[in-house]
């Protein structure tokens, strides 16, 4: 006979201050995950979201469009993650020779100055910036390394809608 024979089996019982480390760990782990979670949420939501479609801005009616290039100003609603504005952007729009109306933004593509039609007689557009001309479709004339971006256009109902930017396509 061993000596383990008729001994009753040992068990292995936790002590009070493995108790107490255990619940207060869990209870730890608990409350910074329950603090923790939601900041992460509101890191992470905004790239979450789905990105809507550009929608078409009414801008101005169809008839009031020349040849002439006319600054007109409109308002578009932004989200940008949780601050929600209405910003006021500005197109160039015009005819060309075949009579398709077209927008060019007004930002220069040298240094994003915002650009002037024909403010030196010359029927360019021109930075007061740094002197980047373009030709009445925005082609870049001088100092600028690009053309002026377009937005999208659709004519509905005699009224003018202007879309998201696009690289220019007139040039």
């Amino acid at each position: 006979m061993s000596n383990h024979e008729g001994q009753k089996p040992v068990r292995k019982e936790m002590s009070r201050r493995q108790f107490l480390s255990y619940t207060l760990g869990g209870t730890t782990a608990f409350m910074v995950g329950g603090v923790a979670l939601p900041m992460v949420r509101f890191a992470v939501d905004p790239l979450l979201q789905k990105k809507e479609t550009s929608a078409f801005i009414k801008v101005v009616e169809e008839s009031k469009i020349t040849n002439e290039p006319v600054e007109y100003k409109f308002k578009i609603h932004q989200v940008d993650g949780w601050y929600e504005s209405e910003a006021e952007l500005v197109a160039w729009i015009s005819k060309d020779a075949k009579n398709n109306i077209f927008a060019l933004s007004p930002v220069c593509k040298h240094l994003g100055c915002t650009i002037g039609w024909n403010t030196e007689q010359n029927n360019e557009y021109v930075c007061p910036c740094h002197g980047a001309h373009y030709t009445v479709d925005g082609k870049n004339l001088s100092v600028a390394p690009n053309p002026l971006d377009e937005y999208e256009v659709k004519i509905d109902g005699g009224f003018i809608y202007l879309g998201p930017l696009k690289p220019n396509s007139r040039v």
